[in-house]
């Protein structure tokens, strides 16, 4: 967990906010238009954070670095193609969570190419800049967080559909040990995910260079 840094935490917020944002929206947005028209009546068809944010998984994800949002509810008998697209919906947060640091990357690198960062630490410009940079890096990670294996979680639901509901008997068994699962999550994930996010990163990172130096 480290140490608590009131300036860390701080600029974490609007990170938190953008990257639960997009990945609840992104669920919502495509069942609805795979058909389930479930989390347009439940006002989950925005970008608006209050929308989304649990505030205990909110306030979990400040203080301890692990958290989560108000899960998008859906209805999978309204979808024509039950696996299929349900499969969408389930990859759609993650797939958010990535499209959203490329977008913030592109920010990022004409924010460094066009205004000048050297002015003092405590500057509107430098905390803007760290928060964009917060805003890339944890969207990269709670994509692959999310895509982790474990039931409740994106990753497990989209290989249920992938496998046809052929993991059903698995799933209940992982469920009796999920809260076992949840911490090895916590405390090993870093490990896991951090090999392709770090990947993913140095991808984005050139694509600031492309823009800053060209």
């Amino acid at each position: 967990m480290g140490n608590f840094n009131i300036y860390d935490k701080a600029i974490m917020i609007p990170a938190i906010l953008i990257a639960f944002a997009f990945h609840e929206f992104a669920h919502a947005f495509v069942a609805d238009k795979l058909g389930d028209d479930t989390p347009r009546y439940e006002g989950r068809l925005t970008l608006n954070p209050a929308n989304h944010i649990e505030p205990v998984g909110f306030l979990m994800i400040i203080i301890f670095g692990f958290g989560w949002a108000k899960p998008v509810r859906t209805n999978p008998s309204a979808y024509r193609n039950y696996y299929r697209d349900d499969f969408w919906v389930s990859i759609a947060g993650p797939i958010a969570n990535f499209l959203t640091s490329i977008l913030f990357t592109i920010i990022f690198a004409f924010f460094l190419k066009y205004v000048d960062i050297n002015m003092s630490q405590n500057s509107a410009i430098n905390v803007f800049y760290d928060m964009i940079n917060e805003v890339i890096t944890l969207n990269v990670l709670l994509g692959f967080f999310n895509l982790l294996p474990i039931p409740g979680f994106d990753g497990f639901h989209a290989l249920k559909d992938l496998f046809r509901g052929g993991l059903n008997n698995i799933e209940e068994k992982l469920w009796q040990i999920r809260p076992l699962l949840l911490i090895g999550a916590v405390y090993f994930a870093g490990n896991i995910i951090s090999a392709p996010a770090n990947l993913v990163i140095r991808w984005l990172s050139n694509i600031v260079n492309l823009i800053v130096f060209s």
